[in-house]
């Protein structure tokens, strides 16, 4: 175990750790926070208003991230159930585009809307944006899981605006290392458990205010409310007039690590670890005899068990090793990597 540092966070993290897109490691002020959460409750310590605070900096966090103002953010615990919300919103017959082996985080919560008429077609990643015109949604990961790559915001955003199709996009293997703007976006979901360094449990999606009505908050319960504190018994139901009304209430113990990793994230230099990360990913290809990709993510052709031999920690994903570059990982797992698969 090495202790390494980017910033004013520290990291215990082990020699060969190339799993981020799986599990971040969190910085050890993130981990102390949570083991010092565990034991108040394990004291019976804490009330549920005492963890209001780690909510509104983790929601905080998330809407510096990705450039939108905080009341566009509702909290959840997936990205599938925050964009189960989009889904049920869709008219009848809406047609869905999403890219070709996208994480089905993205794509399912559409597709279990057939019975309504919603079809969901995939194209390749660098055909979404001339394809968006024809669709009623486009619902894309900004950073692809399986590969690591990345979709052209910039074209999409110029299609979509265009032809006034809304989006929603995925950054849950982009926020953390990449520095994002996306306050055109029409919803914006990610997850806390990879790169924005916090425990699994804790996930976020940004709604403009343009489509505020157009969701449909089904998993609606007492933390929806307009007070939630005057929401927590019988009828009639006072949804938040804003964002609000999609949250779900709190996985405590999630948000009291988020209320650490996320504005740790928020304060170091996006541009520089995008940097870094791109840096190692492209090293590991070049000495592969690969082209550069400009992802922190990679897919490679090796077994992952032959890598877990060499120490190396990897993820397969649709038959290749994936592994990923954080900001605590540095040219020793580049080289460790190369070594193991000469």
């Amino acid at each position: 175990m090495t202790i390494r540092e980017w910033g004013n966070g520290e990291f215990e993290v082990p020699d060969g750790y190339l799993n981020t897109p799986s599990i971040g490691i969190p910085p050890v002020r993130t981990v102390n926070a949570v083991a010092e959460a565990v034991q108040r409750w394990g004291r019976g310590a804490d009330t549920p208003g005492d963890f209001e605070e780690s909510v509104a900096i983790s929601r905080q966090g998330f809407a510096n991230l990705i450039g939108v103002p905080a009341d566009r953010v509702a909290i959840g615990s997936a990205v599938s159930q925050l964009l189960a919300t989009v889904a049920a919103g869709l008219p009848d017959g809406a047609r869905v585009l999403a890219a070709e082996g996208e994480f089905t985080s993205v794509s399912f919560p559409f597709a279990a809307q057939a019975h309504r008429g919603i079809t969901v077609t995939e194209v390749p990643l660098d055909e979404v944006p001339a394809a968006a015109p024809g669709y009623d949604l486009v619902a894309v990961s900004v950073v692809q899981s399986a590969n690591g790559a990345v979709v052209d915001l910039d074209a999409l955003r110029a299609a979509t605006e265009g032809a006034g199709v809304p989006v929603a996009l995925d950054v849950t293997q982009a926020a953390g290392w990449m520095p994002l703007r996306l306050d055109w976006a029409d919803w914006v979901a990610g997850a806390g458990y990879k790169w924005l360094l916090s425990p699994r449990g804790a996930a976020w999606l940004s709604v403009h205010p343009r489509v505020l009505e157009r969701g449909v908050p089904v998993v609606a319960g007492w933390y929806a409310g307009e007070d939630p504190w005057q929401a927590l018994y019988g009828l009639p139901m006072h949804l938040a007039g804003g964002a609000t009304r999609y949250d779900l209430s709190p996985v405590w113990l999630a948000h009291a690590g988020a209320a650490v990793s996320l504005p740790y994230l928020a304060s170091v230099d996006l541009n520089a670890v995008k940097s870094h990360c791109v840096k190692l990913a492209d090293a590991l290809l070049a000495g592969l005899g690969l082209p550069e990709q400009g992802s922190a993510i990679v897919a490679i052709d090796a077994e992952p068990g032959r890598l877990a031999g060499a120490g190396i920690v990897a993820s397969a994903r649709a038959g290749r090793a994936r592994v990923g570059f954080a900001l605590y990982n540095t040219m020793d797992d580049v080289e460790r990597l190369l070594s193991a698969l000469a």
